[in-house]
């Protein structure tokens, strides 16, 4: 019953007399009150129901809307209240009630929102609003008031509202090419010229703030409407289409006709008046008798003993989601009009409202849920236009790698909603397919560029699926959208349309990489790491050192400590930095802080952080002189610290150091925990090994749950369905895993179908699966018990190579179990090697058991089951040169005698480094001896090589069993070997900043080749080229890699030569790492010295001075081209950079790496710039030149 005050007000709106309507005078006021009623309506909106059920709606305020137009301020209002009342149900009560009471309000709203929209569904009230709209639109940006603003966006608002009720199909009952009410609604839009100004507003620069509503609007019209069905209305149906109404009509004759066939067999030839009884053998019934039959014998087929009983209730959580409305195909009319609509909009409006749409999404500009709209109009849009006549330009905006970046995104976050939202998985589900669609779309419109004949449009086309295809998350997406779908809260529409895209998705790509060849793409990896463990400064939070007892005893230490750290000339104040600028506090309210900060380091010890800190606070605060004058001497700096050591300083209670002993467990923990880092790689595609990972059994069940309503589905979808159960079966010999009792239910169905024939692809798949499972099943006979599980990978391997064909570290295996044997000979293996140093405990019982089956973690968790450790982190892998373990004074006897031992013997180092007990590095052998006194120059240590008698093979620098390249093999090896060496030195000792670089030794073999291919011109490039890096990297004081990039067509096919490339390796540049390099480059560790030291090693590669000695090189060094002024010119700046290179500091700087050439046992002449050792002039023997060998030793400064 209605209230009585509503309806007295909406008596006091006026009546209707035949077809003119006479308003009340207080009809404005009216008006108003109903819109103050619907403001204060409770919880079951009953304002709203009661003005529904009065029919207020269409028996006053529509006509007030057609009759009186003129008076603004009532149609203001009228518009103001229908806006109002047609508010969607949804939002009236947020959602769907699941109280009956409730849900039984909302219904009734819907009902009368219903009644609305066919009241709507004339031509005059649409003429208003679009005469009204276009009178506003007219008016300029300076003519349009507020309030006009506010008309156009009610008037938008009202549209949207009408054309979003949802049809009644119940009451429609309308079919195809029959106009419902949604279509009628559209051709009152289409006549009152309201669709024209739908395209005005989308394609106007000066109406951007209706964009978000146009789209809505323009997606509400297309509601349940096919974009490729509408792309050809109103043409003659192609062969194709017809073809297909015939195959499905015949499909449906064959049933027909079996069922006809069914029922005559089944129908006795002479009626009889009893049905009969029968006993089924072998089905027991309640008791221990035989089921008793009381029907005909033709109904026993479709016997259940279900039938009768009460159907089981499914809970909610587990019923299947509801498919979404379906499509039906409206009148001819509306058709023909909605196409010409898709056309023009395409043309006009589509590229510049999409543009719009996305940058308001993108700027959260937007309603929630707002991107929705723009996912529909993407899809339907891209569809109609690759259906009527294909166009790319007209999609442009939305056919781009940051359109797929967009859907993607969306579509993930959709399906971590889904899983977390749980109450409203179903409605994230309904927008994770609408992604998908988008995501189908633009994969079909790229798939379709490459059938263009634009070679343009095909170039784009490969450029969109080359950076797809790179990226590994859209490779990664149909894999993860198989594994967690849910037919609880996903239609098997969703599936369909997944299965399609993955079908177009790998068929594309397949198709790609066949025409590529080799394809490089993106790959993801985790890389498990430790975490770091940084080192505080005593004035972090929780390492506060406590203050002395007695302050003035312990300060003339530290007096002495400042005093030494004064003279040193390293301490700079570039590297403290006295105030925190991440912190909220201000810098200027810092000043405590930093007080506090010099007393800790005070406090620890730290002489020279506090100096340090004193200075820089200084000057950051220089004012007031808290931290002294910049005229301040030393011993008044030191008077500073002193009061300052001395003082109270008030300090800040942490909330953490409450509880201690808790917070240092957990900083253990923190400190051992393993994160897990992504590192990018490339590697080249493989699609086989990409098509293995739909080889589970997750997407097995999602393909085959689609295949069940094979009569139901599309041609399409069930050779895609198929087509991927090949690709499994076929391609990657896994016929197993479809060995199912469900599909092979499945498949029976198949072949007892009377309209089988219509399906021979699939039935042709079927018998081929079933061909391989009897084969298996005369060699494996459990092959029918593996029919009741879903198999994974493992399985079918054990089921076709046979069962434990799986190695012991397979992940279906649990590790092997420990015997009492084998647990007493862990024990006794870790007792006797756990408390010798040096080596790894583990790796010690690993060599010892007398098992193999055991990992190592395995044997570190049953040492700490057996009680003989107390936990997993006591038995952490020693990394390579990070323990600097101390000499002991046995370990140094020993050494000491060891040297004693072998002091005359040819390999000092060598014999030591076999005999010492506790084994350590070369570089840590060398440096206790020098600091023992044993040596008093690591040359002492340098293997001794036997001068062996010269040759004429020797006077050729040639092995006569070796040629030069095998000889250059031989060398770099040896090179390469002590560089391993001494990287564990630089690893370990200080030096490890240092750099890795060393001068280079170039073979006499590679210098002959280098000066018969005539490269000095090249060479000249080249050392040219280090100088002037090495002269920038020591003005900009940071180095970097830098490329060599030949400018002129010599230094280019120089470049490509395999001898000068041989030359580059050996002064350390390095070739390019991967495709996307293109030029040598000279790495940024390579110091500015150790540049012009190869620099200077090049100028024994280039052409040689003419020597009188060798008449006949000489003649042939004739033909080299270049000047002598040139030659000098070189052979100055060669000197120069040798020079450069000599000058380094003797106080200070790391150790350096030095390669040197030794002449055998010349080594009491200490010349470093003599490579070859001549005869003393006047001597009967020939020159001779002795073959050189490297060593890579450690060299201080000089």
């Amino acid at each position: 019953m209605m209230n009585s005050e509503l309806l007295a007000t909406c008596s006091a709106l006026g009546y209707l007399e035949g077809d003119i309507y006479h308003k009340e005078p207080d009809c404005l006021e009216s008006v108003k009150d109903l819109i103050r009623y619907l403001k204060y309506e409770d919880e079951t909106r009953d304002v709203r129901q009661q003005l529904g059920a009065a029919q207020i709606l269409q028996g006053d305020l529509l006509p007030i809307l057609i009759q009186h137009r003129q008076d603004k301020p009532l149609f203001d209002a009228v518009i103001r209240l229908m806006v109002n009342l047609t508010q969607p149900a949804l939002l009236c009560f947020g959602k769907v009630p699941q109280d009956p009471s409730f849900r039984h309000h909302f219904l009734q709203v819907l009902s009368h929102l219903q009644a609305y929209k066919e009241a709507f569904a004339n031509e005059k009230i649409f003429g208003v609003l679009s005469e009204t709209l276009y009178e506003l639109l007219q008016l300029g940006w300076e003519e349009r008031q507020e309030e006009d603003n506010l008309l156009i966006e009610r008037i938008l608002l009202l549209v949207r509202n009408i054309l979003h009720v949802p049809a009644d199909h119940d009451q429609e009952k309308s079919v195809d090419d029959e106009a419902s009410i949604h279509d009628r609604l559209l051709w009152a839009v289409h006549l009152s010229g309201l669709d024209d100004l739908m395209l005005f507003l989308a394609s106007s620069t000066a109406e951007q703030q209706w964009s978000l509503h146009v789209l809505e609007i323009v997606s509400l019209m297309f509601r349940d409407q096919n974009p490729e069905q509408l792309a050809v209305a109103g043409q003659a149906r192609s062969a194709r289409e017809q073809g297909a109404d015939v195959a499905e009509l015949e499909i449906l004759r064959q049933r027909e006709t079996a069922e006809k066939k069914s029922r005559a067999l089944q129908r006795s030839s002479r009626h009889s008046r009893f049905g009969g009884s029968y006993v089924i053998q072998g089905l027991k019934s309640i008791g221990d008798r035989d089921v008793v039959f009381h029907k005909s014998l033709h109904n026993f087929q479709t016997y259940s003993p279900d039938v009768g009983k009460a159907t089981r209730y499914v809970p909610r959580r587990r019923q299947l989601a509801q498919e979404p409305s379906l499509q039906r195909r409206s009148a001819l009319n509306v058709r023909l009009f909605l196409r010409d609509f898709c056309s023009e909009f395409l043309e006009n409006c589509y590229n510049r409202l999409m543009g719009l749409v996305k940058d308001h999404l993108l700027r959260e500009k937007a309603q929630q849920h707002d991107e929705t709209y723009y996912l529909w109009a993407l899809a339907f849009f891209m569809t109609f236009n690759r259906a009527s006549n294909f166009r790319p330009g007209l999609v442009s905006e939305t056919l781009s790698v940051r359109t797929f970046h967009f859907i993607e995104q969306n579509l993930t976050n959709y399906y971590e909603m889904m899983l977390t939202d749980k109450k409203e998985a179903v409605s994230w589900g309904r927008r994770m397919h609408l992604a998908l669609k988008a995501y189908q779309e633009l994969l079909a419109t790229v798939n379709k560029m490459d059938t263009s004949e634009d070679e343009a449009v095909r170039e784009s086309s490969r450029i969109i699926k080359n950076n797809v295809f790179y990226i590994m998350e859209y490779r990664e997406l149909f894999l993860t959208l198989f594994r967690k779908f849910d037919e609880t809260r996903q239609p098997r529409s969703y599936l369909r349309d997944l299965v399609e895209t993955t079908h177009l998705f790998l068929k594309m790509l397949e198709r790609f990489c066949r025409s590529r060849g080799n394809l490089m793409v993106q790959n993801k990896r985790r890389r498990r790491k430790k975490k770091k463990v940084h080192t505080q400064s005593p004035a972090s939070a929780g390492n506060v050192p406590q203050p002395p007892e007695d302050p003035e005893g312990v300060w003339p230490a530290l007096a002495e400590q400042l005093k030494l750290c004064a003279q040193n000339s390293e301490l700079t104040l570039d590297s403290v930095v006295p105030f925190d600028a991440a912190s909220e506090v201000p810098v200027e309210e810092q000043r405590t802080e930093a007080m506090v900060r010099i007393q800790d380091s005070l406090l620890a010890g730290q002489a020279p952080e506090a100096l340090t800190l004193l200075r820089s606070a200084r000057e950051v605060w220089p004012e007031g002189d808290i931290f002294g004058s910049p005229d301040f001497s030393l011993e008044e700096e030191i008077e500073l610290l002193r009061q300052i050591f001395c003082a109270p300083l008030p300090r800040q209670q942490e909330p953490e150091e409450q509880g201690g002993e808790e917070e240092e467990g957990e900083e253990e923990e923190e400190e051992e925990e393993e994160l897990q880092a992504v590192q990018v790689l490339e590697k080249e595609f493989n699609f086989l090994d990409y098509l293995r990972r739909f080889a589970c059994s997750a997407v097995v069940k999602a393909y085959v749950l689609l295949l069940q309503n094979y009569q139901k589905n599309s041609p399409h979808t069930n050779h895609c369905v198929v087509k991927m159960l090949h690709r499994l079966a076929h391609d990657l010999k896994m016929e197993a895993l479809l060995f199912q009792i469900s599909l092979f239910y499945l498949f029976n169905r198949l072949f007892n179908d009377p309209a089988s024939g219509a399906y021979k692809e699939l039935v042709t798949f079927a018998r081929y699966v079933l061909a391989k499972f009897f084969a298996l099943t005369e060699v494996n006979h459990k092959a029918f018990v593996e029919l009741l599980f879903w198999k994974n990978t493992a399985v079918v391997r054990e089921m076709t190579e046979g069962y434990g064909s799986l190695d012991a570290q397979s992940s279906n295996q649990k590790p092997a179990k420990w015997n009492p044997e084998e647990e007493k000979q862990l024990q006794e293996l870790y007792l006797s090697h756990k408390d010798i140093e040096g080596e790894d405990v583990i790796d010690a019982i690993l060599a010892r058991l007398n098992t193999t089956t055991h990992s190592r973690k395995q044997v570190i968790h049953q040492l700490v089951r057996l009680g003989l450790a107390d936990s997993v982190k006591d038995f952490k892998r020693q990394r390579k040169g990070t323990n600097l373990v101390l000499w002991t004074e046995d370990q140094e006897l020993e050494l000491q005698r060891l040297f004693e031992e072998f002091q005359d013997s040819d390999d000092i180092l060598g014999h030591i480094m076999k005999n010492i007990t506790a084994k350590r590095s070369r570089a840590r052998i060398v440096e206790k001896l020098l600091s023992l006194g044993l040596v008093a120059d690591r040359r002492e240590l340098y293997k001794k090589r036997r001068r062996k008698a010269v040759t004429p093979n020797l006077l050729n620098r040639k092995d006569p069993l070796k040629d030069p390249d095998q000889e250059d093999l031989e060398e770099e090896e040896e090179e390469d070997q002590l560089l391993e060496e001494n990287s564990e030195e630089d690893e370990e000792g200080p030096g490890a900043e240092a750099d890795q670089g060393t001068s280079v030794h170039i073979p006499q073999s590679l210098r002959q080749i280098l000066q018969e291919e005539d490269f000095s011109a090249p060479i000249l490039w080249l050392q040219n080229y280090l100088i002037r890096i090495a002269d920038d990297r020591e003005e900009d004081g940071c180095s970097q890699a830098v490329p060599l990039v030949p400018l002129t067509e010599e230094n280019e096919d120089a470049m490509e030569n395999q001898d000068f490339q041989k030359l580059l390796r050996k002064l350390g540049i390095r070739p390019p790492a991967s495709e996307q390099e293109t030029f040598w480059r000279v790495p940024a560790k390579l110091s500015p010295a150790l540049l012009r030291r190869a620099a200077a090693s090049l100028g024994q590669a280039g052409p040689e001075p003419q020597s009188a000695d060798h008449p006949e090189q000489a003649s042939r060094k004739e033909k080299v081209p270049g000047s002598p002024v040139a030659a000098k010119k070189r052979k100055i700046d060669l000197e120069a950079a040798e020079g450069e290179a000599g000058k380094e500091p003797s106080s200070s700087g790391p150790q350096k790496l030095q390669l040197l050439d030794s002449d055998g046992e010349q080594e009491e002449s200490e010349s470093k710039n003599k490579d070859l050792i001549d005869s003393e002039p006047g001597s009967p023997e020939p020159r001779r030149i002795h073959k050189k060998r490297r060593f890579l030793i450690e060299d201080e400064d000089d």
